[in-house]
């Protein structure tokens, strides 16, 4: 199964996929150095990843994407007005992909983002603190894992120990305790991964003759 992993950072959603061919789009250029050395035998792209799908949707057979949260976080929403931070537009990219999606692409998709301050323009499963529009039913994870709140430890080393990653490796722009809240949970990753999967098996197996 051919796999488009857009927004990639460092790769959460993505850690336990097995059995597929994954080409991962990730603009930050220290990310995806670090993406490439986690998964070595993925193709990595460091390119705009919202133009790469538009480019790119067809050559592939599942699509996993994550824009950029922020503009629709409640904690960025609750902040503003401290220090010095003004409101900001959502960026609706986030829309225009679950659409684009919806009405253009063939395969199974997904499109990961969090929980806005607002009611979503657009309905979508609930994980966790996550939300997830896709064109195939996705089931509640049972049992799943929670990040939780260690004492005496700060977010960066609670989180890489939860995802299973040092990200005091990255040496780049953008702060650690961002990049380490905005991975997807492996678990979940692989939970929604083996559904798609599933279901494209199973469209694969009825319409075998054609291939």
């Amino acid at each position: 199964m051919k796999v488009l992993n857009l927004y990639a950072c460092l790769g959460g959603n993505r850690l336990l996929w097995d059995e597929c061919e994954v080409t991962a789009v990730e603009l930050d250029s220290e990310l995806a150095r670090l993406y490439q050395e986690r998964f070595p035998n993925d193709t990595v792209i460091v390119a705009d990843a919202h133009q790469y799908l538009l480019d790119h949707y067809k050559e592939f057979d599942f699509i996993w994407s994550s824009p950029p949260c922020p503009s629709h976080s409640r904690a960025r929403f609750w902040g503003h007005g401290r220090n010095g931070k003004s409101p900001i537009f959502p960026d609706l990219k986030l829309y225009e992909e679950v659409i684009f999606l919806e009405h253009h692409f063939n395969g199974k998709w997904v499109v990961e983002n969090v929980v806005p301050y607002y009611t979503p323009l657009i309905p979508a499963q609930e994980i966790d603190r996550h939300l997830y529009w896709s064109n195939f039913k996705i089931t509640k994870l049972q049992n799943a894992r929670k990040a939780g709140v260690c004492q005496g430890m700060d977010e960066v080393n609670r989180l890489s120990q939860f995802h299973n990653y040092d990200f005091r490796k990255y040496k780049g722009n953008q702060p650690l305790a961002k990049i380490a809240r905005n991975l997807v949970d492996y678990e979940v990753g692989k939970h929604i991964f083996d559904i798609a999967r599933g279901s494209y098996k199973a469209n694969n197996t009825n319409q075998g003759e054609l291939f």
